[in-house]
């Protein structure tokens, strides 16, 4: 089951966000990075002004939260962002990351597009991306936490774009 994330799903989400950094990032970005980036932006008080200004929708399984998704609005460019989409390690691959995908593209019905950015090497996300219907645009190096990354930005075309 799929529903909007509660004020009572934080501790879940929590636990679920440093669960999943650590599986798909090991090896990839220092362990100490990612703890500051991930006690950042999932913080209480950081998730707590993403359920009132983004939406967020928490996936379920037997009653127990196993995964999450973030999605922007969408801006005046009929633009929306995909910011997160995080599974328990021991949930994936069950079809939880494309429902969130779905319930959130459903939503955002009147975008054109939506963005997402992932780090070059995670090769879990970008095939789960590009099996999901999102195209390659470009892949850019940046630091991150002033460690190094490459970070390929994806797109998917929910409204057909008109060429020129």
């Amino acid at each position: 089951m799929i529903r909007l994330m509660t004020f009572e799903d934080i501790e879940a989400v929590q636990l679920i966000a440093k669960l999943s950094w650590q599986d798909t990032y090991e090896g990839i970005i220092p362990t100490e990075i990612q703890d500051v980036f991930v006690e950042k932006a999932y913080s209480r008080a950081m998730l707590m002004k993403r359920i009132e200004k983004t939406s967020m929708y928490v996936a379920l399984h037997q009653e127990e939260i196993v995964g999450f998704a973030n999605f922007t609005r969408v801006d005046e460019d009929g633009d929306a962002e995909l910011t997160a989409i995080y599974m328990h390690p021991n949930h994936q691959k069950f079809g939880f990351g494309k429902k969130l995908l779905q319930i959130g593209l459903e939503k955002i019905q009147d975008a054109n597009q939506l963005f997402v950015y992932v780090e070059s090497l995670n090769e879990k996300g970008r095939l789960f991306y590009e099996a999901s219907g999102f195209e390659l645009l470009e892949e850019f190096d940046e630091y991150f936490e002033g460690h190094p990354l490459s970070t390929a930005k994806y797109v998917y075309y929910i409204k057909t774009p008109v060429k020129n």
